[in-house]
């Protein structure tokens, strides 16, 4: 082996030059480690056996110099190698986790201190989060080895190290890496509804009143988002709860809402008990848990218009044989709507994410009531949520996860089909980075990326094999209780820095024929290759992922390797969110239906606005939406909270409208879901400050 030129990747990812005399040394020492000199003929001989080149890692080196020791017969040698690398190795972790620690303590807020998967939704930092922090790094290097493990056995140890060199160069993202579970789901209930949490490792039975309903839900979510990475979807919440108000006070409740029905002395109406009912749920989920590493449950629920909901549930019968009841569900979703919106201005609720699903019908709500309810519920401050379709043929439940209709039939074993759904995985494509080095190295950048995608798509089947064996070894319940269904859960590929990418092709970013052939033509790619690998077991989709804590990874590290990089973080969305040149319809129109065909996986316009618009407004972008092809959407007006006072307003405001208090935060979405800026990491902080918030006259243009 000769004393090239060249570079070797250290552990921390960063290059030196290669050092002959670093070997040599280390072999040495282990030969007095066991009480023998090392003559130069023997680590000639050791040497002679190293396939030393460019860009290899430490870890390569040594494991090569083991492998060599062990071919000369140096045995004892080879052992005592071994040991030193491990002893090392683990005094490396140990500082490394004790400087971590340090870090962590003197950092802003947890989401700046977390170093793999930061988010808003942990508030506080303490002994319960760093407790959950500092094991990731174990379950990052688990879950990878279990991954190439399945890959070298399925295709080969070639496609194995194209995958790590892909994650280790930042062309691809293995998206919550740090947990064993499977990613987000939308759950049927229905499970619990006839069995209660026994089946998912519980005690409970199945909820029998409104009481036992209102308290066995909550505890059915937590269990079941302790075993999920991501969101937990449940879009039969509200059509349940009416059951049971129902089976308690009669189905026509809703008409005698203010009739006292509580014999204590607090002589509650009907509606008054329904809504310490909302109170005790939203309340009590809001709060961290320590399965989540003392952050709040990702929930999500759904409204639905009358058409919506007869597509979905038409069929649906409860274990009474009962059917759901429109009008009572009717006026229990707007009740829950406008409680909603109006204890938002006493406390912080993050959760749930809201989403009203509309059918459209030439560019209108087919259900003319529930559109212009929807503009009324936009007007009066509240922050929700819209997914508007043509046919029901899909739902959107997980923050932005679009999900095709597999089945909208009935079981009565498992309830409605077509709300169980969900993403098993999501394999992220940076596509900046992607798209800068196949051109920089004068190859098509769309048979680069193809190969890339291609990969993608074996690594999550993979994936999905590792999670049958874990099904198969009893570890995934909710898969054999029912609430979700491993056929019915997809294969996500997720795509970020794809305006970053056209940036760097130079174009235009704004709804021109150019770019739009250009997302396109990239989108297609990965559809094409969607439905190639699709089998009647496998479903792949493909995401603009809402990239909380990648997007800012993403920047960080082409920055770093020399790309062209125009701002710290790779938002999700399909034009620049600091760009002030364009309108409000231009932004529907960037998330209309040229551009979002592909994204079978889903994307999500968040309309930042200055002010709040009047329903008529609001009413009008819907159908600017339902014309555009612009299928989920969002209107974010940043709320205004006091530090001083704790007021909180519905309002962009630089002060506190109660004590004139300058000192004052934010609640907006950081991404899906709302947050007081103060808990974003430092780098989304600013990424939250240069966002342009459009005044309601950029409607008029």
């Amino acid at each position: 082996m000769e004393n090239n030129s060249f570079s070797i990747l250290k552990r921390d990812g960063s290059s030196e030059n290669f050092s002959l005399d670093k070997i040599m040394n280390a072999i040495i020492k282990a030969f007095k480690s066991v009480g023998e000199t090392a003559d130069l003929c023997s680590i000639s001989k050791v040497l002679s056996n190293l396939d030393i080149h460019n860009g290899i890692t430490v870890e390569d080196i040594q494991n090569q110099v083991e492998v060599s020791l062990m071919r000369e017969g140096y045995y004892h040698v080879a052992k005592s190698f071994m040991l030193y690398r491990q002893q090392h190795t683990e005094d490396r972790e140990t500082l490394d986790k004790i400087k971590f620690l340090s870090d962590y303590c003197n950092a802003a807020n947890a989401a700046t201190g977390s170093k793999y998967d930061a988010n808003a939704n942990v508030e506080n930092k303490n002994i319960a989060t760093l407790i959950g922090e500092l094991p990731k790094s174990n379950f990052i290097r688990l879950n990878r080895r279990m991954l190439v493990e399945r890959i070298k056995k399925m295709y080969d140890k070639e496609t194995a190290d194209k995958y790590i060199d892909l994650l280790t160069h930042h062309f691809i993202y293995k998206n919550d890496e740090t947990s064993l579970a499977n990613y987000c789901a939308s759950i049927t209930m229905y499970p619990w509804l006839i069995g209660g949490t026994t089946a998912i490792g519980g005690n409970s039975t199945a909820p029998t009143n409104l009481k036992s309903f209102c308290g066995g839900f909550v505890n059915m979510v937590f269990m079941v988002s302790s075993m999920l990475s991501g969101a937990c979807a449940t879009p039969e919440f509200l059509m349940y709860l009416n059951y049971f108000i129902g089976q308690e006070y009669g189905l026509d409740y809703y008409k005698r809402a203010d009739e006292v029905v509580d014999l204590s002395l607090k002589k509650r109406t009907i509606d008054k008990v329904i809504t310490d009912c909302f109170e005790q749920i939203v309340y009590s989920i809001n709060q961290p848990t320590g399965a989540r590493n003392y952050q709040a449950v990702f929930w999500n629920v759904a409204y639905y218009d009358r058409y919506y909901f007869e597509s979905l549930f038409g069929n649906f019968y409860f274990p009474d044989g009962s059917s759901p009841d429109w009008n009572g569900l009717d006026w229990l979703q707007r009740r829950f709507m406008t409680w909603f919106n109006a204890e938002r201005t006493k406390t912080v609720l993050t959760f749930p994410v809201e989403t009203m699903a509309l059918l459209s019908e030439n560019g209108e709500p087919k259900d003319k009531e529930y559109g212009e309810f929807t503009a009324e519920m936009y007007a009066a401050g509240h922050s929700f949520f819209t997914y508007l379709s043509d046919n029901a043929d899909s739902l959107s439940s997980c923050c932005r996860l679009r999900n095709e209709i597999q089945d909208n039939g009935f079981s009565y074993t498992l309830g409605a089909g077509g709300v169980s759904t969900g993403s098993k995985s999501v394999l992220t494509i940076n596509l900046n980075r992607t798209i800068q080095n196949a051109v920089n190295n004068n190859k098509d950048y769309m048979e680069e990326l193809g190969k890339v995608v291609d990969l993608c798509h074996k690594v999550q089947l993979a994936y999905n094999e590792n999670l049958k064996e874990l099904q198969k070894n009893g570890m995934l319940p909710l898969f054999d209780a029912g609430y979700i269904t491993m056929n019915r859960q997809y294969l996500t590929i997720g795509v970020n820095g794809l305006v970053e990418a056209a940036e760097f092709m130079g174009l235009e970013i704004n709804d021109n024929p150019k770019y739009k052939k250009f997302v396109q033509d990239i989108l297609g790619l990965i559809e094409k290759y969607n439905k190639a690998y699709r089998t009647k077991d496998i479903l792949f989709n493909c995401e603009m992922i809402p990239a909380e804590n990648v997007g800012v990874k993403h920047a960080k590290w082409d920055r770093e390797d020399g790309y062209f990089v125009p701002r710290d973080c790779y938002n999700s969305y399909f034009y620049i969110v600091e760009d002030d040149s364009l309108n409000i319809i231009d932004k529907f129109k960037l998330h209309g239906a040229p551009y979002i065909e592909h994204l079978t996986g889903g994307s999500a316009l968040h309309l930042n606005l200055e002010e709040h618009l009047s329903k008529e407004q609001y009413l009008q972008l819907i159908r600017v939406a339902a014309k555009e092809g612009c299928n989920y959407f969002t209107f974010n007006i940043p709320n205004t909270i006091c530090n001083d006072c704790g007021t909180i307003d519905k309002r962009y405001l630089k002060e506190c409208p109660h004590c004139h208090s300058k000192n004052v935060d934010y609640m907006t979405r950081i991404i899906g879901y709302l947050k007081r800026v103060s808990n974003f990491s430092e780098a989304r902080q600013k990424e939250a400050d240069r966002r342009y918030y459009a005044h309601k006259d950029a409607l008029k243009a």
